[in-house]
């Protein structure tokens, strides 16, 4: 129903699915929705009431903070209430609220900035130093009494330390307690080896393992605590400044977070809340936002309270990476190795900036561990350029009866049987000939990872497939340009172009054939190390496991596996009609490179004039580097020809990353050093 038809009823509707929400999230630590369609639903009541003030009530949740405490728990009241925060999503919202403030305070303000852990509130305290006492927020006056499963947190201190030798009588402390993700990654795969559902997400898995009955069972999720806030203070140092009581609560032994920052403008806190939302992903724990709060503490007492938040702080929420949608099915691909992979079928959800249909489920043991169905209610997350996951359903949305998926018996492409080998994850299609495989394979030989065929990408592939062309990587070699130019779309440029790059790939490294021919196990490392080590595809190809497995970095799985391929007739008929097109076969000629760029990561861009981008990676792979295709913080240079990437140009210079020409490249190469400042 839209809140224009009739507002009064909406916000009785609106209310009572909040108050529904409030008590999944906070009480039971199943939510059945994302925070991002949460807040939705906040700001849709808040602006109804805003809009008709008339049908705002003292108890509807807008007023009110978090959830009333559970009854699994003792209910603890706080000294100070435990306030939620206002949140803003967009810098004309932080700004709105700069100049909501300047009606309260005309002096200069100053504004720490916090990252948002995503875990939960907690009320520590300390009488004379003795940690006595956990609580969770609850509803913001009274929360439980969680105090012998924080007992367990080695990161919250049992004993105040002195400041100045002075010790307070009373000190209530605010933080959060949160799950780092390598701590939620560990327990993910012990609910997985014990074939148990898996947690959502770390803050869920923190907030149930907060809640365990038994305290041994929270000891054992290694939960971890960052303070963020003195509730109460009696006979204590007097502060007049939030970092003041930063500096106080991090002397006495408390876990203050190393990212906290103070500016004097709100166009600086904006661009560390940019900053972080960009680099969110490299913590070893979960944030999904910045909390900026009004340093001088004087000011805060001019600005006051609404009803159940601070008018001198705001959380600036970072855009959703998690929300729920339908899956619609689970269907399944045939990847070129004959892998049959379940994928889900989604109503399209915008989140984590693009708008995602489709879904991996990996293979059959994650869909059952999952416990995913078509009909669910299901969270999806994609963390920026990261693949979407289904992280798992909502059990309590779950239509009653919903039969749980089962994985196929028969390819959905050609109809052959569907295959597990015995002591693996994953399924495979047993006909070699699958028309899927078919095209898996020589789409993957094209590929840019292998013979880099440019202008023969997917589409071109299938069209020629279902023109009886092509139907293995060999007949690319043998295509008849006079039949591709009667093709719609196919003009004597791109003609041209596309035969210009079939005989290119001719030259390609002994390598990039190896990784093209499709050999299971044995990836882009594997057939460097390869090729280097027995020189020739002939020495491969008549090499016995042992020969194999006595390659160092090959191992005894990959050398069986390639031993495997090069015995069957057809693969060897494929590598002679390969002989015959031209195609090298001798592996690097070079003598051992100088392993000058070890522990070094570098990124290439664009065209460089004396190199192709994959000999200019061979070679900073070949000096012991890294050449990722994406630029982080733990890049050392990038390395930048013509037409550059925008992306990798503009993320370099805001980490300040090194970057060099062609020049400053080949003196890395030379030297394994950076050029002086002026030689690049």
């Amino acid at each position: 129903m839209s809140s224009l038809d009739n507002p009064a009823q909406r916000a009785d509707e609106l209310r009572e699915q909040i108050r529904h929400h409030n008590q999944r999230y906070h009480e039971l630590d199943e939510p059945e929705i994302s925070d991002a369609d949460y807040d939705a639903l906040v700001r849709e009541l808040a602006l109804i009431e805003e809009t008709h003030p008339e049908l705002q009530t003292p108890d509807s949740p807008t007023q009110l903070v978090g959830s009333a405490p559970s009854a699994q728990f003792t209910p603890v009241e706080h000294r100070s209430r435990m306030m939620s925060l206002d949140n803003a999503t967009s810098f004309d919202e932080l700004v709105a609220w700069g100049k909501r403030m300047e009606r309260f305070i005309g002096d200069e303000v100053s504004f720490i900035c916090e990252l948002k852990i995503d875990g939960v509130a907690m009320s520590l305290l300390y009488e004379d130093g003795l940690f006595v006492r956990a609580a969770t927020r609850g509803d913001g006056r009274v929360g439980e009494d969680v105090t012998e499963n924080v007992r367990t947190i080695a990161a919250v201190p049992k004993k105040m330390k002195p400041v100045k030798k002075v010790v307070p009588s009373l000190v209530e402390v605010r933080g959060e307690v949160y799950m780092p993700l390598a701590a939620f990654e560990a327990l993910n795969e012990q609910q997985a080896k014990n074939e148990q559902r898996l947690f959502a997400n770390p803050r869920n898995a923190g907030a149930g393992s907060l809640r365990q009955k038994d305290p041994k069972i929270t000891a054992s999720r290694e939960l971890s605590f960052w303070t963020y806030q003195i509730g109460e203070i009696v006979g204590g140092p007097k502060f007049t400044a939030h970092h003041e009581t930063l500096d106080f609560l991090g002397a006495a032994g408390f876990p203050i977070n190393p990212e906290i920052r103070l500016f004097d403008n709100l166009d600086d806190v904006h661009a560390f809340c940019r900053h972080w939302q960009e680099h969110r992903h490299d913590l070893p724990y979960e944030i999904d936002g910045v909390v900026i709060k009004v340093d001088d503490l004087a000011q805060r007492d001019e600005l006051g309270f609404t009803s159940k938040a601070p008018r001198w702080a705001i959380a600036y929420k970072f855009p959703p990476e998690e929300r729920t949608t339908l899956l619609k099915d689970i269907m399944v691909s045939i990847g070129r190795t004959g892998k049959a992979t379940p994928f889900a079928m989604l109503e399209p959800v915008f989140v984590g900036g693009s708008t995602v249909g489709l879904s991996t489920l990996h293979n059959e043991d994650q869909v059952r561990l999952k416990d995913v169905r078509p009909g669910d209610t299901v969270i999806v997350r994609k963390a920026g350029d990261v693949i979407p996951e289904v992280v798992g359903p909502v059990v309590s949305l779950r239509p009653e009866g919903l039969p749980e998926w089962r994985f196929p018996t028969e390819c959905p492409v050609c109809h052959a049987p569907l295959v597990r080998p015995e002591g693996e994850s994953d399924t495979y299609c047993t006909n070699i000939d699958c028309p899927a495989q078919r095209q898996g394979r020589i789409d993957h030989f094209a590929s840019r990872g292998a013979m880099d065929i440019e202008g023969l990408g997917e589409r071109t592939v299938r069209l020629f497939i279902e023109q009886g062309w092509l139907n293995d990587p060999g007949d690319i070699y043998t295509l008849d340009f006079e039949k591709v130019a009667t093709l719609e779309g196919f003009g004597e440029i791109s003609i041209d172009n596309l035969r210009a790059a079939i005989e290119a790939s001719k030259q390609r490294p002994l390598s990039s054939l190896l990784v093209g021919l499709n050999i299971r196990h044995l990836g882009g490392t594997g057939s460097r190390v390869l090729a280097k080590a027995l020189g020739n595809l002939d020495r491969i190809m008549g090499a016995s496991v042992e020969e194999l497995t006595a390659v160092e970095g090959l191992g005894p799985i990959i050398a069986q596996s390639v031993h495997e391929f090069f015995a069957d007739e057809g693969h060897r008929d494929l590598v002679e009609r390969l002989r015959a097109a031209g195609l090298n076969f001798e592996g690097p000629a070079a003598p051992d490179l100088p392993q000058n760029l070890a522990g070094i990561s570098v990124v290439v861009t664009g065209t460089l004039d004396g190199w192709s981008r994959e000999a200019a990676e061979e070679a900073i792979k070949g000096r012991g580097g890294k050449a990722p295709s994406s630029v982080s913080k733990k890049t050392t240079a990038v390395v930048v020809g013509e037409g550059p990437g925008a992306a990798k140009l503009t993320k370099a210079q805001e980490l300040g990353i090194p970057v060099l020409d062609e020049a400053g490249f080949a003196h890395l190469l030379d030297t394994g050093e950076m050029p002086a400042a002026g030689q690049d």
